[in-house]
């Protein structure tokens, strides 16, 4: 797994810095369960290899925080978000997705549906 920073496309600072690349199954498997805190700027990127709403949906058993979710086409481009309360059976997406960003739920102040992001890779 690697890491790496998200940014609105064009945007002179990262959204977030911290940003680990899950494209492993085990990685998706485990994602944030258990989890009690996400650090500052920290975020896990879920990546697909079709952009789909049924790939794209999560669960928040076994979590014991709020996060933000934000679901990207494959181009980055923010096509839904929402504020996941720990404990619900699942949250899907209005369109399809190819990346879910897992993050703290203040980032969901900070970006729109439409937007255009960009990972980068450290």
């Amino acid at each position: 797994m690697h890491t790496g920073k998200l940014q609105r496309q064009g945007a002179p600072e990262p959204l977030l810095t911290q940003v680990s690349w899950c494209d492993r199954f085990f990685c998706k498997l485990a994602g944030l369960m258990f989890r009690v805190r996400l650090d500052d700027g920290e975020g896990l990127m879920f990546v697909y290899p079709t952009a789909t709403r049924a790939n794209a949906t999560i669960h928040m058993m076994f979590m014991f925080m709020s996060i933000a979710t934000i679901w990207m086409d494959d181009d980055f481009k923010v096509v839904d978000k929402a504020h996941a309360k720990p404990w619900r059976l699942a949250y899907a997406p209005s369109q399809p997705a190819r990346y879910v960003l897992e993050t703290h739920p203040s980032l969901l102040d900070q970006i729109e549906i439409g937007d255009q992001l960009e990972f980068i890779p450290s």
